[in-house]
């Protein structure tokens, strides 16, 4: 059959070309990313709706009553967490935003010293120097706490609020990411007419190459943020006093105390729920800043 024969068929049948030619099994393969995108939506989520419902919920509500479906006990359980220890949970809440802060602030500005350096400069040792913190990003966090640990007791640094903020400020994958960045982002030509104008390297770096890197160090101070306010092991190694304790080593023990006493249980699924605010309220706030488009120029032609 011609292929104006075929147009006229596939009109007249009210389809196009294309459409008749495409076969249906094609068609329903383009539907199975879809569905996997769905459920793994799903599976994320879950647990998230789950926390979300049982903080609605009182302490006699939350194993006697569907899963899903909210209870009437929200406000007493908001009021109970904040008595509970003269509101020692609002404490670890504070605990948390220091090291998240000051420890992805630092991070940041670590990861944009370092990953500068590696991008713009030639030096002996460059690439060694780089490989290693590339084998610092494949090394699981549990391997190094332990020597972390030895090496601040040798400092008589444990147990105090600097213990769980000084290992934090170094991340492998922040100075990688930066360089990456710095490389991408930071034209050689731009760097070399600052230096013919006079400018020092400082000024370089902090009025011409820093502005330009900032989308990346978003991004950097992001993930370490999340990082540090989700880290459980490192808290739980270094500190004894509970006072110090972050969020997450907070609700850890109060889960403990919940097997002699369930009606802890509802204040650890309260706070639970409440400690997820922060990270929505930054991801809403410096969304617009965060790029993880590492390939984008810094210089438009």
């Amino acid at each position: 059959m011609s292929s104006l024969a075929l147009r006229e068929s596939a009109s007249a049948a009210g389809t196009t070309p294309d459409a008749a030619q495409r076969p249906p099994q094609r068609r329903r393969i383009g539907l199975l990313p879809t569905v996997t995108l769905l459920l793994g939506a799903v599976y994320c989520l879950l647990p998230v709706a789950w926390v979300v419902i049982a903080s609605t919920k009182s302490g006699s509500e939350l194993f006697s009553t569907f899963t899903f479906l909210p209870g009437s006990g929200f406000t007493e359980n908001l009021s109970d967490l904040s008595a509970y220890r003269d509101g020692v949970y609002w404490q670890w809440m504070g605990n948390s935003a220091l090291y998240a802060v000051a420890g992805a602030l630092l991070s940041a500005t670590v990861s944009a010293c370092a990953g500068y350096a590696l991008a713009v400069y030639r030096f002996r040792g460059r690439e060694a120097m780089f490989n290693v913190l590339l084998a610092g990003v494949l090394m699981p966090p549990v391997i190094l706490a332990v020597p972390q640990y030895l090496l601040l007791a040798q400092a008589d640094l444990t147990d105090s609020y600097l213990s769980v903020l000084l290992p934090q400020i170094l991340s492998p994958y922040g100075v990688y990411l930066a360089r990456v960045y710095a490389a991408a982002t930071v034209p050689a030509d731009v760097v070399e007419a600052g230096r013919m104008d006079g400018a020092s390297e400082w000024r370089i770096f902090t009025r011409i190459a820093l502005p330009m890197m900032v989308p990346g160090l978003v991004t950097v101070f992001l993930f370490q943020f999340v990082a540090i306010w989700n880290n459980f092991l490192l808290p739980y190694i270094m500190l004894s006093d509970d006072e110090k304790f972050p969020i997450t080593l907070g609700l850890y023990t109060l889960l403990e105390q919940g097997a002699n006493t369930p009606a802890l249980y509802t204040l650890v699924v309260t706070g639970a729920f409440l400690a997820v605010f922060p990270l929505v309220a930054l991801f809403l706030v410096v969304q617009r800043f965060w790029s993880l488009d590492l390939l984008s120029g810094a210089v438009k032609s």
